[in-house]
């Protein structure tokens, strides 16, 4: 049974590599394949009736693990300077503004249509607006270059910006000036661990000589991810900070802090933990996915119940973008396509307490809107033929 379980292990795992290196010539997001895939094992096991033990409680770790990783991936391949300063600025507005105003709409429709509570309805309404950027970078990569950095500062700063809103309106019943105070409290807060952690980070990735330092430092990023969360600070800002610190050492060098960490030498290293960063996002998003296709039911992705909420979710959420992209003046095509959600979505959607869960939102309605928004981002970059590579920076 061991070595059966190896097998089946190591063979998933290669066809999520299989459906990585071939996604860029099938242009068929490697999610949908590998979702795919988790439900015929889930079928082949009911159906030569092995005994598979419960795996639902897995989901939560991989899948924070994986945002951590992933927004860790993202924001090493950032690049900041002043040129970069529009591209941001309409990246972080576009983020946040779409994802205000898809909140509030969609929990004004829960709110209307099911006579739920306003705070439970927008609790509620928030994954589904959140990009993934789980889905979406990888998802860019034979886009122009200031398409790609446009899609990893949106779906990264998405994320971020979705976590800190979903935390701020979940754990708090009431709000009032005092409660900006501590939320700002907060942001201070996870600024100095920030700081204290990335030199850490930075002098011990420069100063380990023991031939094992890459997987400790990753380690150390989870830990600190972890214990930020638990005492509710926004920790993936430190994430991104983190990624963009060692990111962007070159152009850093004039610090004498910095300087002190002899930039040059940890640049190499850095070179190698952005490769070992990447690997391990890949097979931690790979199982993560596999499992959630796993968890699927059928009736789940056939539910008529849900098609309707599905549905109108998914409009709602491609007119706003289009919106945004044309109050951006950001070309529509093909960024129009790339908002699909995934893996943070599941995510707030697993921490929703048991007590603000609402009927209209269920396993069904994730399952349904993440697969119509994929298979839509998959034809809209399937008809859009390689585009001259046009800036978007101004």
């Amino acid at each position: 049974m061991t070595l059966t379980i190896i097998i089946i292990f190591c063979s998933l795992l290669l066809f999520a590599y299989l459906f990585d290196i071939t996604s860029s010539k099938t242009k068929i997001p490697a999610v949908i394949l590998l979702l795919l895939l988790g439900w015929i094992v889930k079928q082949l096991t009911l159906l030569f009736e092995f005994d598979v033990p419960e795996l639902t409680s897995v989901l939560p770790v991989f899948g924070t693990i994986g945002l951590i990783l992933i927004v860790l991936e993202g924001s090493l391949e950032l690049e900041l300077d002043r040129s970069k300063l529009a591209l941001i600025r309409k990246s972080f507005i576009g983020a946040v503004i779409s994802l205000l105003v898809l909140s509030f709409l969609l929990a004004g429709m829960f709110h209307f249509f099911g006579n739920f509570s306003f705070r439970d309805s927008l609790v509620n309404a928030i994954p589904f607006c959140v990009i993934s950027s789980a889905i979406a970078i990888p998802s860019v990569r034979n886009l122009s270059s200031s398409h790609r950095e446009f899609v990893i500062y949106e779906s990264s700063l998405s994320d971020i910006a979705g976590v800190l809103f979903f935390n701020f309106v979940a754990l708090n019943a009431t709000y009032s000036l005092s409660l900006l105070g501590t939320f700002g409290l907060q942001l201070l807060g996870i600024a100095l661990v920030s700081v204290v952690a990335i030199l850490g980070l930075s002098f011990l990735l420069h100063r380990i000589e023991h031939h094992i330092k890459y997987i400790p430092i990753i380690l150390l990023v989870i830990l600190i991810y972890s214990v930020s969360e638990y005492y509710h600070l926004p920790a993936l800002i430190f994430i991104l900070l983190f990624g963009l610190f060692l990111g962007n050492l070159n152009k850093l060098r004039n610090f004498k802090l910095v300087e002190r960490f002899n930039p040059e030498e940890l640049e190499r290293e850095v070179s190698k933990f952005r490769e070992l960063t990447i690997e391990g996002a890949f097979m931690v998003r790979a199982i993560f996915f596999l499992l959630f296709g796993y968890l699927i039911e059928t009736a789940e992705i056939l539910n008529t119940d849900t098609l309707i909420w599905s549905s109108v979710i998914v409009f709602a959420i491609f007119a706003i973008r289009a919106l945004q992209l044309k109050l951006s003046g950001i070309p529509f095509k093909p960024l129009f396509f790339v908002a699909p959600r995934g893996l943070i979505t599941i995510v707030l959607f697993l921490m929703i307490l048991p007590e603000q869960n609402i009927l209209h939102v269920n396993k069904s309605l994730i399952v349904q809107v993440i697969l119509l928004t994929t298979v839509i981002m998959m034809f809209g970059l399937m008809a859009t033929k390689k585009e001259k590579k046009k800036s978007v920076n101004n």
